[in-house]
């Protein structure tokens, strides 16, 4: 079994594991993969340390910490003591067995408590994954940090913290009674997949095989022109780093190539507030799919006009009269289904659906024409 089969079967034991959370695995998973941050937030109790427990107990050889922060909390607590022989050489350095320093995957709960004594450290780690320790600055072997919180950050020295998680999801408790009754008898998996830290290593490398047509970017800068136009206005950094997402999320899927498929993957990536997500969400929407709700929406017409025209007239005469009106009614739909493909064609978007709402409504004019 390849690295990737192992990986996206562990994805489904994961999906099968906590209920509920099958977009915030993907999302994990793909942090993995592209060596980005993930920010869950939602209340207590709602299995964000557990997710990110088990994920990192499935990458054999991987070191895990993690940390609850409060506003008391120290840099030791994440960094580690002070090396008392450190400081007999008048080095002042940390001695980081353990700790934040040399995890491969973290966790550190309500993140948005961190004081400005342990926020500078902490944004090299996210940034550079370097960690400046006495005289020397080491690198450190983060893949990825999850961060939970209830609450967003308001203090402006937290908003570079924040603006560092690239991923953004929103937990709630679980809604369907089927799923909570699962979680209730807490099945776990008949198998317990894992990969080791060379084969993650390796699909890391993979990712960036992964290709990205042009029309992928042109995609991303027709979203970020609506987004902006909506006053939802993202960093051009984020932008840039989404493409690794991109593929990351298109590897993830089995796919050599990004594909519009993967850009709805951003509604997690392109909000600041969570009130801004459904419209992130919509816009998306709306620009990748909204041609084919615009078709489906004139086949819908089309099938009401030919109802219209099929049904008990009083007399010959007011029969075909309809018919007259329901044909010149939907040759005007089919002008506008074509105006629809061909512009759908000169952006570069997949008009399989359109082309056959395109054929349907054809068909309807067709049976329309045989009746005159």
């Amino acid at each position: 079994m390849s690295s990737l089969d192992r990986l996206r079967r562990m994805r489904d034991e994961l999906s099968q594991l906590f209920v509920e959370r099958h977009t915030v695995i993907d999302g994990a998973l793909t942090c993995l993969l592209a060596r980005h941050h993930l920010l869950l937030v939602g209340p207590p109790g709602t299995a964000k340390s557990m997710l990110a427990d088990e994920i990192c107990s499935r990458i054999e050889e991987a070191r895990y910490f993690y940390w609850l922060l409060t506003r008391f909390s120290t840099p030791e607590e994440l960094f580690g003591a002070v090396s008392l022989s450190g400081l007999e050489q008048d080095d002042y350095r940390r001695v980081t067995t353990g700790k934040l320093p040399e995890a491969h995957i973290a966790f550190l709960d309500e993140v948005f408590k961190a004081n400005s004594s342990i926020l500078n450290a902490l944004l090299a780690i996210m940034n550079e994954r370097r960690f400046h320790n006495g005289r020397q600055v080491y690198p450190v072997p983060l893949i990825t940090l999850f961060g939970a919180t209830n609450e967003l950050p308001e203090d402006d020295e937290l908003q570079a913290l924040y603006d560092r998680f690239l991923v953004r999801f929103t937990v709630s408790y679980i809604q369907d009674d089927f799923h909570f009754l699962r979680m209730l008898e807490g099945r776990a998996p008949l198998q317990r997949t894992t990969l080791s830290l060379a084969e993650l290593e390796e699909l890391q490398a993979a990712v960036l095989d992964v290709q990205v047509p042009p029309s992928i970017y042109r995609c991303l800068a027709d979203l970020r022109r609506e987004l902006t136009r909506k006053q939802l206005v993202a960093s051009d950094r984020r932008y840039h780093q989404s493409v690794l997402l991109l593929q990351a999320h298109a590897l993830l899927r089995g796919s050599p190539t990004v594909t519009e498929e993967d850009l709805f993957f951003l509604e997690h990536v392109l909000w600041r507030a969570p009130s801004e997500q459904a419209e992130v969400r919509a816009t998306i929407r709306g620009l990748l799919r909204g041609y084919e709700d615009e078709a489906r929406a004139l086949l819908f017409q089309s099938r009401e006009i030919e109802e219209y025209a099929h049904r008990q007239w009083d007399s010959h005469d007011l029969r075909s009269r309809a018919v007259v009106e329901a044909h010149t009614k939907l040759r005007q739909l089919l002008r506008k289904v074509n105006s629809i493909v061909e512009a759908a064609r000169a952006a570069g978007r997949p008009t399989d659906t359109v082309e056959a709402v395109q054929r349907e409504i054809e068909e309807i004019q067709k049976r329309m024409l045989e009746t005159l």
